[in-house]
């Protein structure tokens, strides 16, 4: 992008020659001669360079240079001086300043002098926002984490105006991360996306009402993945290093997905051994722990009678015990065989409804605020198995509703897209959140945090979510709480159809 200098000189003269040579260089100039112009100018824009005078008067450069650096700490500064100076303008460069140029300017130590302390800025801030992303991929391990962490060292190293994340999923692009404004036309970052992806290289178009899109392609072993798209501002274009930058951002995002993709294949196969032990574990397991469950229930029936009232409570606690075993067998088996999906008219809100009583009803924290949001335009009946999706969402509801302390608050949102027939359902709570460790391993099998958890909840939820063709993620902050994100890619059942919800 094109690079912006700012020029503080008293001398006019001096100030008309080096804007004509830095704008012929190719640069943004700003050239004034008040000072409180240029602090003022640095609300509105970031500048990659400043050129300033030694010898001003009210504000000389070192007074002008330290308020320029409260606003923007690593802006590099160049000062001007005259020869007979040279020794301050020394003192300023242990004070801050990159350089110092000497009046009157040769035109090639201008020019070198300009394009080391670029240099200089650019290596120290990509190395910076680089191994920011390095240390999230290498400490989270959490693709949405990831993802998020790109596409906001992507905004701030490239100072675009806004930068997109795009994942291919089941053969649509779908945005997975951004940061910096709302875009003004998504199919056109789309289009972009897509364009980058067959190309296979990162590739530069018009804006719609920006200076440029660019995208640069996600690769994986299975070929492109998504895209990272940036759209830049008004009247500028991406320079060679933007390109190199947005490539360097798009390998971390793909060696995020690519580890996802490995998971989910060590995932695979942890399910088919699941798979394969769960009919033993039924068989071995099952009748053996109803006859348990009989015998403590009978026991403590006889006790009751004969005045054992201690007796009787340790048989209770047998019985609660097999009854948890139970459980956790069932579980085992409904995730070791997934349900076939039975299809019908569901009127999705209602079942929401349904889960988020159900779940309250198993809380005895007080003082819990419930809120439901639901899109109006959201069909009100489509084809999905209400069973199963009962069961997602009341594990999600409910999981909410446990991370609560007294004045906490829950929110169930839907959200319908009716170009791609999406309906993104999205819970989300104020609670205490989760560390990066435990988000990582939240989809792993008997993985729990819960005392009398199975951990096998939320693996179950996704398997049902991922069932129906949708996609379940999860974010969460340590300290803010959660939000989990439902999309389901629904059929919705036309109104002469519609009948009784399930």
């Amino acid at each position: 992008m094109t690079r912006r200098v700012l020029v503080v000189d008293d001398d006019a003269a001096i100030l008309e020659v080096l804007e004509m040579r830095l704008t012929a260089m190719g640069f943004d100039v700003m050239a004034t001669r008040d000072a409180q112009t240029a602090l003022g100018a640095t609300e509105d824009a970031r500048f990659d360079l400043a050129l300033l005078d030694l010898r001003m008067e009210p504000m000389d450069g070192i007074r002008l240079m330290e308020s320029l650096h409260e606003r923007q700490p690593r802006l590099p500064v160049l000062i001007m001086t005259a020869h007979g100076t040279i020794e301050t303008a020394v003192d300023a460069v242990q004070r801050g300043a990159f350089d110092y140029l000497t009046k009157p300017f040769v035109r090639d130590e201008l020019r070198a002098k300009i394009g080391r302390a670029l240099a200089t800025r650019r290596w120290a801030r990509d190395r910076e926002r680089l191994l920011a992303v390095g240390q999230t991929l290498a400490s989270s391990g959490v693709m949405d984490r990831v993802l998020d962490a790109v596409a906001q060292a992507t905004v701030e190293t490239t100072e675009a105006e806004r930068c997109v994340v795009f994942q291919l999923q089941q053969g649509r692009l779908l945005p997975m991360a951004s940061a910096g404004s709302p875009p003004p036309s998504w199919p056109a970052l789309e289009t972009a996306a897509r364009a980058a992806m067959d190309k296979g290289v990162p590739t530069t178009f018009p804006g719609i009402e920006t200076g440029a899109i660019v995208a640069a392609p996600l690769l994986v072993q299975r070929g492109p993945a998504g895209a990272l798209v940036i759209e830049t501002p008004s009247r500028v274009e991406p320079t060679e290093d933007d390109l190199e930058l947005l490539a360097l951002f798009s390998s971390q995002a793909a060696v995020a997905i690519r580890n996802t993709h490995e998971l989910e294949r060590l995932r695979s196969g942890a399910l088919a051994a699941l798979g394969r032990m769960a009919t033993q574990v039924a068989h071995e397991l099952k009748n053996p722990l109803a006859g348990l469950r009989l015998y403590a229930r009978h026991l403590e029936q006889r006790l009751t009678k004969t005045g054992d009232g201690d007796g009787a409570a340790l048989a209770q606690k047998i019985s609660g015990t097999v009854d948890h075993l139970a459980a956790v067998v069932s579980e085992i088996t409904a995730f070791g065989r997934p349900p076939e999906l039975h299809r019908a008219p569901v009127a999705l809100h209602a079942l929401l409804d349904e889960c988020v009583s159900f779940a309250q009803a198993r809380i005895t924290t007080e003082g819990i605020e419930i809120f439901r949001i639901y899109d109006p335009t959201a069909p009100p009946q489509a084809m999905l198995d209400a069973r199963e999706l009962r069961k997602a969402f009341l594990n999600l509801i409910l999981n909410g509703l446990e991370s609560l302390a007294p004045g906490g608050r829950l929110t169930v949102t839907t959200a319908w897209a009716a170009d791609t027939k999406a309906l993104t359902v999205t819970i989300e709570d104020t609670g205490g959140g989760m560390p990066d460790e435990t988000l990582s391993r939240i989809f792993d099998l008997f993985f729990t945090t819960k005392p009398q958890g199975t951990g096998l909840g939320m693996a179950i939820a996704r398997s049902v979510i991922d069932l129906h063709g949708g996609e379940l993620s999860v974010h969460s902050v340590v300290g803010q709480g959660t939000r989990v994100v439902a999309r389901l890619t629904i059929e919705p059942v036309p109104r002469r159809a519609e009948g009784t919800a399930t």
